[in-house]
Order: structure tokens, then C-alpha cells, then sequence
């Protein structure tokens, strides 16, 4: 991700019923509007970009990845804690 510098101003257009929708959302949340859409939106973005991310490897590498895939390692209380730690950067709220 890009480095924040100064705010810029980003513009959409939406129907009643969908500010609606999202103004009772973001009051749900206690946060305004446009902190809602940005974080929704910034989500969104890091799900596509992550779902598209692009490695290449040579064909031995690739054999040792597929192993690795068909024969995940057994649970251990460290992979457990792992699975269950906050990701960097998820830094919205979590459920469960």
C-alpha cells in the first residue's frame, strides 16, 4: 500500500436509499460517513488486490508448493495462536 501523504478529496455518486443504508450503518459504528466508506472500501480493495497477487515459480519450487498445499502441517497451539492473531493490517473490529 502507498504511503499516506496529504488527504485527497474522493467523490461519488449514490442513490438516497444507498446513503441511506450506509449513514445507518456508519451510526451503528459510531463513525461519520465518509470514515465508513473509506475503511468499506479500503477493505474491499485489499481482498482484490490480495486475491490477485501473482507469483511465479520454477517447476521444482512449484512441486514443493503443491507438497506443501495437499499436506498442511498438524495443529499446534503456535499455529493456533497464529490463526487467531490480528492480522497487521486489520485494524478494524473483529467478531468472535
Amino acid at each position: 500500500m502507498t504511503q499516506a501523504k496529504e488527504p485527497v478529496t474522493i467523490s461519488i455518486r449514490a442513490k438516497a436509499g444507498q446513503r441511506d443504508l450506509i449513514d445507518q450503518a456508519a451510526e451503528r459504528l459510531g463513525r461519520s460517513r465518509s470514515d465508513f466508506m473509506l475503511e468499506a472500501a479500503c477493505r474491499q480493495a485489499e481482498d482484490v488486490l490480495l486475491d490477485q497477487t501473482y507469483f511465479a515459480l520454477d517447476a521444482k519450487s512449484f512441486a514443493a508448493f503443491q507438497a506443501m498445499l495437499d499436506k498442511p502441517p498438524a495443529p499446534t497451539d503456535r499455529l493456533r495462536r497464529t490463526l487467531k492473531a490480528r492480522a497487521p493490517w486489520d485494524t478494524g473490529t473483529t467478531t468472535g
